[in-house]
Order: C-alpha cells, then structure tokens, then sequence
C-alpha cells in the first residue's frame, strides 16, 4: 500500500513538473512571438518612413574647373573638395602620387546629398557639398536629373540652399522641431553614401547639443549612431513621423571609416538660416560685443551659484552693444529673453542668429542681486565668406590672440601667470618663423607686461621700432623673441 502511495505521489510531482514545463515553454513561445512582432513592427515604421521620405532625397553631384594651380595639386588627384571631405570625414587628406604619365584633370567633381524642402524646388544641403562648385547638378530618384542654381550659402553653419526649375511639383519634406528630439530616439539618415543612391540607416540620438568639435564656427551637432558616410552629407535625419529633424554632415573617425559617432547640424538652426539666404542669399548675425566662458565648479562656488546656472562675462568690448547696455565684466548672465542661459555654445549661437537691430533682455546676477538689462543686438561683422571677423587678428605677425581666462590657465598650466594666449598661429607667417606655437603665452610686448589682446595691438601699432620684443611662455619656461615686421 505504501509502495502505490509513493508511485502516485510520484507520478503526480511528474505530472506538474510537466505541466510547469509545458507551461513556460508555452510562454517562451508566446514571448518570442511577441518579440518578433514588435521587431516586425520597427521594420514597417522604417519603411513606412522609407518610402514617405525617400522621393525627396536627391542625390547631388558638382563639378568645379581647376586652375593650373590646382590641377598640380597631389591631394585626392587634384580634387578641389578633397581637403574639406576628409577633414570632416577622416581627419586629413591622404597623400598620393600621381605618376609621370598621369594627365591631370581640368575639372574635378564631387558628390553629396540633399532634400527638397518646398514643391517649387528649393533643396537643403551642406555648404561643403555645393560652396566652392561651378556647376551642380541633382538627381532624383526616378533618374532625372536637373542643373541647380546656388540660391545662397553659410560657410560659418555649414548650411545651402539649391533650387531647381521643374513644371511639376515636387515631392517636399516636412521640417521638424529639432529641440523636440531627446536622446534615444530613434533616426533614421537618408543620403547617398559612397555614391550608393538613397541609402537608409537606422541609429538612435546619442547627445544633443554638441559643439567644439571644430568643424563649423557655429556648432550645436546632433550626435547619433546611424551610419553616416561620404557622400551622405547634405542628406536628411529624420524622426519616425517622416519629420526632418538634422542634416547630416561629418563623423568622427580615427580608421578611416563609420564608427558609431556621427554629427547633424539640427534642423532649427537651419530653418532661420533659410529664410536669410532665400531673402538675401548670406546671412546676417548678431552681436553683443562680450567675451563669455562656461562656469566650472570653482568659479560657480565663488560667486555663489550652481555651476550649470548661467556664463560668465570675461571681457565687455569697448563701445559694443554690450557696454552701451550696461553689461560689465564679472555679470553672470543667466536668462536672455526669459530662457535659462547654460551653456556658452548655445548662448553665442541664440545671439548670433537673432537679427540686427532686435531687442533682446539679459538677466544677469552682479554682486549677488539680479538685474534686468536691455540692449538692442548689433550686427557681426564677416569676411566675404561670412566667418566671424577677429578683432583679435595681428596680420603683421600672422597669428590670432586669446585672452587668458581662469579656466583656460587651469586648461593650460598657465596658473597665477599673466598674458594673452596665442590663439592660431597661420603657417609659414613671421610667427611661425619664430617657434610661436598655438598655446603659447606673451607674457610682454616691448617689455611692457600685458594681458587682453587690445592691448598687445596697441603697443605694436604705436611702436616704431622695426622689430617687437616679446616673452614668450610655454609651459613652465619663458623666452624673448624679436620678430621684425613690415609696417
């Protein structure tokens, strides 16, 4: 009796294990299906995307005439868009020899992408792609192909505008809010990579608001990891409802290929950028006339605020929009025109794009009380290119100069030092001759000790002395340099 109670027993501890089995292999099942569903369903959103988005994606290709000085250059074959397509794609342009036999070429061409972005044929791009081309033609993707007309271009943004005469309307890509996007969400980067038409590759935002990367004057990139590649450039990132979010412009990549960090200029910046080249054919930007620097945690301690709080004014220029308005040096500014001020590159970018002439209000924290300052923006003055120009240029030294802030000297060593930081130093100058490298500190000038870059231009100008007399640190050692100049 005993023995058939323990074979029930264990025939039922089989029967549940069984069951349990049975049941969790069910519910694996059902989760893999579930999981192959939701895979399926990312696929038809992209290509939900693919074919709403991809008939606005053009394919671009620009030709430029060499002269015989280019035509003898050995970068790229002579290829006069070589330097900036590996610049922005793989650091440096490659060497290569061409062979005795070898015939340059009178024209080069170049490729890129774009996006249409009204009926009537106005087409987005990069100002890398068309700037420096005589010629540009767009291909769309039924094969038709059309000479494009340069509508305007901004070198400083990286931003073009093409447009094409068609009888029919075009297929328009809508424009969407960039400061929308948060990271995570998931892209999608339209171009033609590599020649290869209207390629899409998927990827998330990895980080937004990225600047200094050293590609454009104004810099607010979009980082994402989907795949961008030469000949992308120009080309839309969009968001999964079809919406232009970024252009795509340059990776960052240390092989010489695609690794996982690429950068879009963000469609906002863009869009204000647009309306200027449409009406004007440049762009026009603002100015206050100040030297701001990000607050790092010691200097946010001494003047008593959270470290992501506000800028800082390092220098007010003298009879700037700034100083007219009452701004001083030491103001932490924390809000312009009542949105909190965080960061540097964000504000100087919000300055620059708003127009000449406008009102704009500064909150600033001064002595520990807040002030409200109002003060009309002026307009930055550019060269014929529409760079920023430096008012902090020696021309007869050829280099550029800096002034020397806190964090700067902690960067650089250069603590409880006075000077003017050495900013650019141009190749082959009478600086360059003489060592001055990019970092350096001029400690004096004609024996006179200095410490804003107004200052070192003054001294050379009023001198009349053939040569300048400056020291010259690097590092922890100094040294004197005459340096004879034309004047």
């Amino acid at each position: 009796m005993r023995r058939i109670k323990h074979l029930v027993f264990l025939l039922l501890v089989i029967f549940i294990a069984v069951g349990i089995n049975g049941s969790l292999l069910a519910r694996t099942a059902d989760a893999q299906d579930a999981g192959k569903e939701n895979l399926r369903e990312t696929g038809r959103a992209f290509r939900s995307v693919a074919k709403q988005v991809g008939p606005a994606v053009v394919f671009i290709k620009v030709e430029k005439k060499l002269s015989p000085r280019s035509m003898g250059s050995d970068s790229f074959g002579g290829n006069p868009f070589s330097d900036e397509f590996f610049r922005r794609f793989f650091g440096q342009p490659p060497q290569q020899k061409r062979s005795p036999k070898q015939v340059p070429k009178h024209n080069a061409a170049g490729q890129g992408s774009g996006f249409i972005i009204s009926s009537d044929g106005y087409i987005m791009t990069n100002n890398h792609v068309v700037g420096d081309a005589d010629k540009v033609t767009v291909q769309l993707l039924d094969g038709s192909e059309y000479e494009a007309k340069i509508i305007g271009t901004d070198p400083p943004t990286d931003v073009a505008l093409i447009k094409i005469d068609v009888d029919e309307k075009l297929p328009a890509l809508k424009l969407g809010d960039s400061d929308q996007l948060e990271v995570g969400d998931w892209v999608l980067a339209f171009g033609n990579p590599f020649g290869l038409s209207h390629t899409l590759t998927a990827g998330i935002v990895s980080a937004k608001g990225r600047s200094g990367i050293g590609l454009n004057d104004y810099e607010n990139f979009i980082q994402t990891d989907a795949a961008i590649n030469p000949g992308n450039s120009g080309g839309p990132l969009v968001n999964l409802d079809g919406e232009v979010v970024g252009m795509n412009t340059a990776i960052y990549s240390r092989s010489g290929g695609y690794m996982g960090i690429g950068f879009a200029i963000p469609i906002n910046m863009a869009k204000s950028i647009r309306q200027q080249l449409i009406k004007h054919g440049g762009v026009t930007r603002g100015r206050l006339g100040i030297y701001i620097q990000d607050l790092n945690k010691d200097l946010a301690e001494s003047f008593g605020i959270d470290q992501h709080e506000g800028i800082l004014v390092a220098q007010v220029q003298e009879d700037s929009p700034a100083e007219k308005a009452g701004l001083k040096q030491g103001d932490i500014i924390l809000k312009l025109d009542g949105e909190r001020v965080t960061a540097v590159a964000k504000f100087r970018n919000k300055v620059a794009m708003t127009r000449p002439g406008n009102k704009v209000e500064l909150l600033v924290l001064r002595d520990g009380n807040k002030k409200k300052i109002k003060t009309i923006i002026g307009a930055l003055d550019t060269d014929e290119n529409g760079h920023p120009v430096r008012n902090d240029k020696l021309p007869e030294l050829g280099m550029s100069l800096q002034k020397l802030t806190s964090d700067l000297a902690e960067q650089l060593g250069y603590e409880g030092v006075r000077g003017v930081l050495v900013a650019e130093v141009q190749p082959g100058s009478i600086a360059a001759q003489a060592g001055i490298q990019r970092g350096h500190l001029i400690e004096e000038v004609n024996r006179m000790e200095v410490v804003t870059p107004e200052q070192v231009k003054k001294i050379i100008q009023e001198s009349d002395r053939k040569t300048v007399l400056l020291l010259v640190r690097q590092g922890d050692a100094s040294r004197y340099l005459a340096l004879r100049i034309k004047k």
